[in-house]
């Protein structure tokens, strides 16, 4: 067997189909049948029902008599995950100690490739159903976190990371959809010190968001946003909301982060 054949070779098949396979059942939100999912691998269903029976060993996955979905293990090691970060273990407290922050659905972002990805939230409060589930992605461009984070590059590392020419999905009739809309949003998010998504990711919701840095120089930056229903976002609760959030993410920023860059 020659080098490149060797290198080119998966070390692990059954590591690597079974990471595919969690990655379909994410995706999917609901349950799959062990046909659906033989179809969506590419293997045989006596294949596929080996790697589910490992899976449903670990507790990765349940078996439910509508096929199988995910298992709490998954949930649990998605709460290992934020948690290993300082500033999530800190962002419940720091949100009830704020006056304003503490009603208020507070979540963290980071991103990951061109998504906002969700890792924690804070409900507030006020009885409200929005927001983002955790574990959950929307496009950087659209939301308010992933606004806030694209905010802190320059212009050109964000055309970089999306494309000169890229083109965003319209999710609502408000969406921005392409680079030169993008970057003017980004310009008027630094100049202000906070994000907006009026209703572009969602109808009915405004986001506003802020960037953090990470606490150690291999944490990732994060971002904290607000969802509020757009009937009660009002400029003043708005800018209330921004600069509150400005203030969490001061009290979450380790103040030797810019000596240790330096």
């Amino acid at each position: 067997m020659d080098d490149d054949t060797r290198e080119g070779r998966d070390p692990a098949p059954a590591v690597t189909r079974s990471i595919r396979l969690l990655g379909i059942l994410a995706e999917a939100g609901g349950p799959r049948t062990l046909t659906e999912l033989a179809g969506d691998l590419g293997l045989a269903k006596s294949s596929t029902a080996n790697l589910c029976l490992a899976l449903e060993a670990g507790g990765m996955v349940d078996r439910t008599p509508q096929g199988y979905r995910l298992g709490v293990r998954t949930a649990e090691l998605g709460g290992a995950f934020a948690a290993q970060f300082n500033q999530v273990r800190e962002f419940y407290s720091v949100c009830e100690a704020s006056p304003q922050l503490a009603s208020e659905l507070v979540q963290v972002a980071m991103l990951d490739g061109t998504d906002a990805l969700y890792l924690a939230r804070h409900e507030g409060s006020r009885s409200l159903r929005l927001g983002t589930p955790l574990g959950s992605r929307l496009p950087a461009p659209l939301s308010a976190t992933g606004r806030a984070l694209l905010a802190a590059m320059s212009d050109a590392e964000v055309v970089e990371l999306l494309g000169e020419d890229a083109v965003f999905p319209q999710l609502t009739e408000r969406s921005a959809t392409t680079m030169s809309g993008l970057l003017e949003v980004l310009a008027t998010a630094r100049r202000r010190g906070w994000a907006l998504d009026a209703e572009e990711s969602f109808r009915g919701i405004v986001g506003v968001a802020v960037p953090l840095e990470g606490w150690a120089p291999t944490d990732p930056p994060l971002a904290l946003g607000v969802a509020i229903r757009a009937a009660e976002a009002d400029y003043e609760r708005i800018e209330r909301v921004g600069e509150a959030l400005r203030e969490a993410a001061a009290a979450l920023t380790n103040p030797f982060s810019a000596a240790v860059r330096r």
